[in-house]
């Protein structure tokens, strides 16, 4: 490992010096420079992700397990059990509109079929689904969809010889009794879940610490209990658009020319009030946020598509799109709520404005790129009112890098030379916009040397 570290300073070393000289010859230096930080760069990167693998897989070793659910649901009752490791604190409270039952716990590893609780459990019975996840750190969350309005009438954590069993049961109840228990909290088996989280994480730009270098926010979507569109196979879309936004990530790193943060790190739930407000608070340059989602117009609708922001959608599917989209937080449990603007009169239509048409100049500059590497939709700029897109000073777009209702797609976007490529066309579209910008110009008037 030692050999390899020094023959990487080396080269390093000697892509510094060889780009003093360059200028000389008539060479662009800045690139050689670029590529021997990268290098060295890459080899600190693995050992990072290598202790982060190992800090994981030390905290899941520990981490309470769910191995299994057996639901049984009747006309009047319905019982979800799950089996655990070990016992947990619980806590169930209602929503309404639409009816959920919501079961808090402590933060469990869900290591169940990816299908399960999709599907309506049983003909006739009030349940419609239920899904599972991190919902925020050490948090995580089981939502159960009613169909018709039920109470919890249980909620409790058994003891068995093998490690325990968390039991929820449901009873059939009338739209004033529900409507009533929404109100408070309902059934609570103990008092030591962790605290409500404030926010959200907060994370860290990374790339080369230059505050005048752009800054560029990718926001992989869903993520947590929301798990976004999903095949019939248990390919989830949370999981393809955080493999590619990783991907992204290392390719705009690799360029030394930004600086770069996500707005998930791991598999956990950020509500999308937050993914704007991370984007807004960090000063980004540029939020893309990813998306690969499916549509009811049927599987032989493929390609990429590169949404802005808008009032009013450009057409019909593209208004259905950003009404699923911005169900986001009701999947996950939360009470959607718009966050104020403080941007306000002359000055808010006039940011508005200008970053509405950086938004469209980078969308028509993916296109290009996407061109000839990654299939697009026959329409492949549209517009819509997506709740991530509403940012009044921050240029952001939102791309469907294909449809998992499409049997193609799907085969491309779990493909490691697919992302790469599309990868690859998309830094080269971030590329051509930075240096199509004077270096005064962004929303709000700060400053960026592209």
């Amino acid at each position: 490992m030692r050999t390899t570290t020094e023959t990487l300073r080396r080269l390093a070393r000697f892509a510094v010096a060889t780009a003093l000289l360059l200028p000389m010859w008539g060479y662009p230096a800045r690139a050689e420079a670029v590529e021997g930080r990268a290098v060295e760069g890459r080899a600190v990167e693995g050992r990072a992700v290598e202790g982060r693998a190992a800090e994981v897989a030390a905290r899941q070793a520990h981490m309470v397990r769910a191995t299994a659910v057996a639901v049984d649901a009747r006309k009047d009752m319905a019982r979800l059990t799950f089996t655990l490791t070990a016992a947990v604190a619980a806590k169930a409270f209602l929503l309404e509109r639409p009816d959920r039952v919501i079961i808090d716990l402590p933060e469990v590893n869900f290591q169940l079929p990816k299908t399960v609780g999709r599907q309506p459990s049983g003909k006739g019975n009030f349940i419609g689904s239920f899904r599972f996840g991190l919902f925020a750190p050490e948090r995580s969350r089981i939502v159960i969809d009613l169909r018709e309005p039920a109470l919890v009438s249980r909620v409790e954590t058994v003891t068995t010889g093998a490690g325990a069993e968390l039991v929820i049961e449901l009873n059939k109840a009338t739209r004033a009794a529900y409507r009533k228990a929404a109100l408070r909290p309902m059934v609570d088996s103990g008092d030591s879940l962790p605290a409500e989280p404030e926010d959200t994480v907060k994370p860290v730009a990374r790339g080369p610490k230059n505050d005048a270098l752009p800054l560029v926010v990718i926001d992989p979507g869903h993520g947590g209990i929301d798990p976004g569109a999903q095949t019939g196979d248990g390919v989830l879309e949370k999981d393809v658009v955080f493999a590619f936004a990783q991907r992204l990530r290392e390719r705009l790193e690799e360029s030394g020319r930004y600086r770069v943060m996500m707005t998930r790190t791991t598999d956990t739930f950020i509500a999308l009030g937050a993914r704007t407000r991370m984007a807004r608070q960090a000063g980004a340059d540029l939020f893309v946020s990813i998306h690969a989602d499916t549509l009811g117009s049927g599987a032989g609708v493929r390609g990429a598509t590169v949404y802005t922001g808008a009032d009013l959608a450009t057409d019909l599917e593209s208004a259905r799109l950003a009404d699923k989209e911005n169900l986001a937080d009701q999947i996950a449990g939360v009470e959607a709520a718009e966050d104020p603007d403080d941007i306000v009169g002359i000055l808010a239509d006039l940011t508005k404005r200008e970053t509405r048409t950086f938004s469209s100049s980078f969308a028509g500059n993916v296109i290009d790129s996407f061109k000839g590497t990654v299939l697009l939709n026959k329409n492949p700029h549209r517009s819509a009112g997506f709740r991530v897109l509403k940012a009044p000073d921050v240029p952001s777009v939102l791309i469907e890098l294909g449809y998992l209702s499409s049997a193609k797609d799907a085969a491309l976007l779990v493909s490691d030379a697919w992302q790469n490529d599309a990868a690859n066309a998309l830094t080269e579209a971030v590329r051509r916009y930075f240096s199509q910008r004077a270096p005064t110009e962004k929303a709000g008037g700060v400053a960026f040397s592209p």
